[in-house]
């Protein structure tokens, strides 16, 4: 089994506010979303086209997909509007000290 730890990702003052955030982290492209109910963190690649989801629209709860508005809940990732069907890959996040962490 993999060693599973907290890693900083970005500081929580560089984040667009109200808005998503597109990160690399390693290998992995992330959407970083202060939402209404708090800060979430995915993939950043759509489901279904894999468009990179920071390019669409956000209205705190839910990001739409540029590409063919594919609609996902950011706080659980759950697909909400065709042609998405897949859910979102979330990453469990947490603020500390200022920083946002991710779990992996």
């Amino acid at each position: 089994m993999k060693n599973r730890n907290w890693h900083n990702v970005i500081e929580l003052s560089n984040l667009e506010k109200k808005d998503v955030t597109n990160v690399q982290f390693g290998t992995k492209d992330l959407a970083i979303y202060d939402a209404k109910d708090g800060i979430f963190v995915s993939l950043s690649r759509c489901t279904h086209g894999a468009a990179n989801l920071c390019d669409g629209y956000f209205d705190g709860t839910y990001i739409e997909c540029p590409l063919h508005q594919g609609l996902f809940d950011v706080r659980t990732g759950e697909a909400k509007a065709p042609p998405a069907r897949v859910n979102l890959k979330m990453i469990k996040s947490r603020v500390r000290e200022g920083i946002i962490q991710i779990y992996l």
